[in-house]
């Protein structure tokens, strides 16, 4: 880890390559780069950047030359602007200097992942927090250590500690998501809120008709969820920077929240919000209904639920997935389906981590990758390493998915089930196969090995371009 004094060095490093505070038009930095704009770009010493500690990559594109720094580059701005006087900017988006590219599947997908990443990668200090704690109360509460028993305060401490991170998320999602999308922070944190309010939960438990402005609801439980209020930021955007255009900006300030409020009821509640919940019933009936027919659809439909759960999970789209699985347990006191791809998901992101952890060479983003692995194979928290990794990188996902595919194979060919619903998404897990024939609880092991192995190895190899500069040799 670098001190203040370390990059302030580099800062001044990369100044005196650069020719000096009066080559400097602009400066500004993205969530790896500083971007330059300079008044002679004949006199900045790229090769000597380039060999620079600290300095991952030079990028020459359109005129502005941009020093790849990594994930402390805000640390030698901040030095840079410091020593030079220059004013300090605002976060730039990672893909300004990118050409627009035309209107397509593609690229919607992409924006899609872009959103998604640009609101979840500043949630990740709070995300390991609570995953933190909940790895604790994991390790030495009565199912590992046994050092914390059940119904101790400091079990209990840690547990709703824990659990608080991921239970908010939708108003912590909805200050980093109006960050992204240039709404007004604390406009968007009501948003998140309006969603997880105990009005809104109590009629979604009693299952209570309401209507907004007439229009009925379709009730959802919000907690934990990021998609819907992702979304409905997004949506506010527009209507937000509308009214602030129309309005007299002597009632502005009270006027455009509420009126941009008033409008977002029920497109969130009556549309944006249901949607996830619409579409992830339309996809999990689909899966299931796959699951359904004997040999290889069977066997296909349990390995690619399994390669894609963590999606599902990430947009609260797999509840139907869970009824189906707590109603079949219910009835037979096992499960083939469900249960088994559950369990190889979470495994294949504990993978997927190893795989970042044994790829990238930049010592900050290792170090990272590293706490989001232990913090899934160990405490069961995959958040970290699916939106710090996944999200953040996209392509280490490929492996994530690809493993869970592959140990579903096997599951499937061999028809091994789970004999218990384990709460948990650690090695734990695992557990679930006993219970039943020995054989079952063999393939299991058998089954998580071969996805923990295919995640981390195809993570290793396809996870990153070989011009990445996080795995290039030299970085910092």
């Amino acid at each position: 880890m670098r001190s203040t004094e370390n990059y302030r060095q580099l800062a001044e490093t990369v100044l005196s390559k650069v020719g000096g505070k009066e080559n400097i038009v602009s400066v500004t930095h993205c969530i790896t780069r500083l971007r330059f704009n300079f008044k002679d770009n004949s006199i900045v010493d790229t090769e000597g950047l380039k060999k620079t500690e600290g300095v991952l990559a030079v990028v020459n594109t359109g005129g502005l030359i941009q020093v790849v720094i990594g994930q402390t580059v805000d640390r030698v701005y901040a030095a840079l602007c410091e020593m030079t006087g220059l004013e300090a900017q605002a976060l730039v988006a990672e893909d300004l200097d990118v050409p627009q590219k035309s209107f397509s599947a593609k690229s919607i997908g992409l924006g899609i992942l872009d959103g998604l990443a640009g609101s979840l990668t500043p949630l990740i200090p709070m995300i390991m927090a609570a995953a933190m704690f909940k790895m604790a109360a994991a390790l030495l509460g009565p199912s590992m250590m046994g050092v914390l028993k059940e119904g101790s305060d400091l079990y209990k401490l840690f547990g709703f500690v824990g659990d608080a991170g991921f239970y908010f998320l939708p108003i912590m999602a909805g200050y980093t998501a109006s960050r992204k999308f240039g709404v007004t922070p604390v406009v968007g944190m009501l948003a998140g809120a309006i969603l997880l309010h105990p009005t809104l939960i109590e009629m979604v438990n009693n299952k209570t008709a309401f209507t907004v402005y007439g229009i009925p609801v379709y009730l959802q439980n919000y907690a934990s969820s990021i998609l819907p209020v992702i979304l409905s930021v997004f949506v506010m955007s527009f209507i937000e920077k509308f009214f602030k255009k129309v309005l007299p900006s002597m009632i502005r300030t009270v006027f455009a929240p509420f009126l941009t409020l008033l409008v977002m009821l029920p497109l969130m509640l009556c549309l944006l919000g249901p949607a996830g919940a619409v579409v992830g019933n339309f996809v999990c009936n689909g899966l299931l209904s796959f699951s359904r027919y004997g040999g290889i659809i069977r066997i296909l439909a349990i390995a690619v639920i399994a390669a894609l759960w963590e999606y599902l999970v990430m947009s609260g789209m797999h509840t139907i997935l869970i009824t189906t699985l707590i109603l079949v347990f219910s009835q037979n006191g096992n499960e083939f389906i469900v249960g088994p791809a559950a369990i190889l998901a979470s495994i294949s992101v504990a993978g997927m981590c190893l795989g970042c952890v044994l790829r990238i060479r930049d010592k900050d983003e290792r170090s990272l990758a590293a706490g989001y692995f232990v913090a899934s194979i160990i405490g069961g928290v995959t958040e970290p390493g699916l939106y710090g990794l996944g999200l953040k990188y996209r392509r280490p996902f490929i492996g994530m998915m690809a493993g869970a595919f592959l140990g579903g194979l096997y599951i499937g060919i061999l028809n091994v089930g789970t004999y218990a619903i384990i709460p948990v998404a650690s090695i734990i897990c695992t557990v679930s196969f006993a219970g039943g024939p020995p054989s079952h609880l063999v393939n299991g092991i058998i089954a998580t090995v071969i996805t923990f192995a295919a995640s981390t190895a195809i993570t290793y190899m396809v996870g990153f371009r070989k011009d990445d500069p996080l795995v290039m040799k030299g970085a910092a």
